[in-house]
């Protein structure tokens, strides 16, 4: 009797550990279909959808292409609510460096801009008006942009808000990822990933660390 019940509670877990690798597999296969659908840009690939037109919150239009400066452009995706933006309790959000990041921009003689791609939230927090009203509360310095149906988004590959592109004046990429790694609370030393390309782009150098993998909440996408 107690093999026999042995045998039964044997089969039993059998079959959930069996049941709980299908669903593992399931979940796994799903992140990397999901990934594949839109695959983020890789460094030295050109700026694809430049000559895009978007809506800038004070109603004029603009593109990448005409965005760009001197010696190229930097593209954020970002929103209104995201703690990796606006900050929460655990993390201040990057967005009170944007600022700060613009005039190395201008510094450097690079153009920067800010996309808006929550298509999901578009009806909500991050309507065209509430865009509006976000930037001026927050002073922002930049043009911030409508990604309409997310069709930029979905052209870099962009992940999260934030999520960095930095290119070239030739609209190659030269930097990809986080702003920096402030997010990590077990990090041993600070990587300035941004500001780092920054120097290295004003110094005539090559970049050290072109990827860096982005954080953040992911971009509200439609169905």
């Amino acid at each position: 009797m107690f093999n026999f019940k042995c045998n039964i509670y044997s089969k039993s877990m059998k079959k959930k550990i069996l049941s709980s690798v299908i669903i593992l597999v399931a979940l796994v296969f799903v992140s990397s279909t999901l990934s594949e659908d839109h695959p983020i840009l890789k460094v030295g690939k050109k700026a694809p959808l430049s000559d895009l037109k978007m809506k800038n919150i004070d109603g004029s239009q603009h593109s990448l292409a005409s965005l760009t400066k001197e010696n190229g452009l930097l593209v954020v995706f970002s929103c209104n609510t995201c703690p990796f933006v606006v900050g929460g309790n655990d993390f201040p959000g990057w967005e009170k460096d944007y600022n700060k990041i613009y005039q190395e921009c201008k510094k450097n003689n690079i153009g920067m801009v800010l996309i808006n791609s929550n298509e999901a939230k578009r009806e909500g927090d991050d309507a065209p008006d509430k865009m509006e009203a976000h930037a001026k509360e927050k002073g922002y310095e930049m043009p911030y942009l409508v990604d309409k149906n997310h069709v930029l988004a979905d052209a870099f590959g962009a992940k999260t808000t934030p999520h960095i592109f930095l290119f070239d004046k030739d609209l190659k990429l030269i930097y990809t990822g986080s702003i920096d790694n402030t997010w990590d609370g077990k990090r041993s030393e600070d990587e300035n990933y941004l500001l780092d390309a920054f120097t290295n782009i004003s110094e005539g150098k090559k970049i050290k660390i072109t990827t860096s993998s982005p954080r953040g909440c992911s971009i509200k996408r439609v169905k």
